[in-house]
């Protein structure tokens, strides 16, 4: 019995003739565990695309960066990551706690490879591996429910330039980005230090 496909995947399944395909990559490539490989690609790597939605399911997908190995793999069955400073709207984190159903897709665009992680997603504000980032907000971890490999023939191939300076590292003050410091901006931002929930 499929988990994965519903009525209308199958209609479009059928009429393109690829029901059977979509079976068998369900059967043969979908898991509900990470495996070494799958860490290790995903640890080596310096961003991700994550989707959530909120109650009522529009939409919202986002860039997630920081240093190699920001994602971690915590077990075969979770993974975290940091949440740093951004623009505070705080648009997936409010997202996963209406509706934690969330997907993750990993690409190396290159050595063209791309890998798709679903599950449920939480906020820990607590959590023990927040002291392992620096200026982490909080952590957000992925039960894990689905994990499989994409066909990378649509990537296109791109050679990294310079890893972004705004990635809080333990080395070095984390600069203040520029559109921060406009008229627009500047009187409306966060006390960096306040966290109304913490005493």
């Amino acid at each position: 019995m499929t988990t994965m496909y519903h009525d209308r995947n199958r209609a479009l399944q059928d009429r393109f003739d690829s029901r059977r395909l979509a079976d068998r990559i369900e059967q043969r490539l979908v898991r509900d565990r990470i495996t070494a490989d799958d860490q290790a690609f995903i640890e080596s790597l310096d961003m991700f695309f994550l989707a959530t939605a909120d109650a009522s399911g529009q939409p919202s997908c986002s860039y997630k960066g920081g240093d190699p190995g920001f994602v971690r793999v915590v077990d075969e069955q979770q993974l975290a990551f940091p949440s740093y400073d951004g623009n505070g709207m705080f648009l997936s984190a409010g997202n996963v706690q209406v509706n934690p159903h969330v997907g993750l897709l990993f690409i190396d665009f290159e050595r063209p490879k791309r890998l798709r992680v679903h599950g449920i997603a939480s906020i820990e504000h607590d959590d023990l591996l927040r002291r392992e980032f620096v200026e982490a907000q909080f952590i957000v971890r992925i039960r894990v429910q689905q994990v499989f490999p994409n066909c990378p023939r649509y990537i296109h191939q791109y050679q990294r330039g310079e890893r972004s300076i705004y990635v809080p590292r333990p080395t070095c003050a984390t600069p203040v980005p520029g559109w921060k410091r406009a008229d627009w901006a500047a009187d409306v931002l966060p006390d960096p230090g306040k966290d109304t929930e913490r005493k």
